[in-house]
């Protein structure tokens, strides 16, 4: 993972790709949101979204899995060449979340981030703080999710 001096406004991540099957929709909605159009075909589509939809948590889930997939791959990639990768603090939350578009049964879905703004933190210093746009977009290229993420990470130094 990058230190906040090495990022910058506009930088993107490419995070990775998931295909929501009948499955994986039905499992997560089974633990997480069992509403009917998240279980059965047919209720899907009898409903607004006309097909078996995926929980909107499950999509936001899947994001957050290659988010954390992509920062140990960037950090395991890091340390192969010597470098020693910074460890990001926690995020203070998120805005924006949206939900644009179903996503259904089949749908394949590829997630990124790009950065919009980057602030150091006054209370503290050694962090700066990073607010991203992630977004989700669908086989078709519709935008599908999106929210922006704000996280905390650690500064190089702090006179940098």
């Amino acid at each position: 993972m990058e230190f906040f001096e090495d990022i910058a406004v506009g930088q993107r991540r490419e995070l990775g790709s998931f295909t929501f099957t009948p499955d994986n929709i039905k499992a997560f909605a089974r633990q997480f949101d069992p509403q009917p159009f998240h279980l059965d075909e047919e209720a899907g589509r009898n409903s607004l979204f006309g097909g078996l939809a995926a929980s909107g948590w499950h999509v936001g889930s899947v994001c957050m899995k290659l988010l954390v997939a992509k920062g140990k791959e960037e950090a395991a990639a890091m340390r192969a060449a010597g470098e020693t990768p910074a460890v990001w603090g926690p995020s203070p939350g998120f805005r924006e979340l949206k939900w644009l578009k179903p996503v259904l049964a089949g749908d394949t879905i590829t997630f990124g981030s790009v950065v919009e703004s980057l602030r150091i933190s006054e209370k503290r210093p050694e962090w700066g703080i990073v607010q991203a746009r992630n977004l989700g977009v669908n086989q078709r290229g519709e935008a599908v999710y999106s929210f922006l993420a704000t996280a905390f990470v650690p500064r190089r130094s702090v006179g940098a």
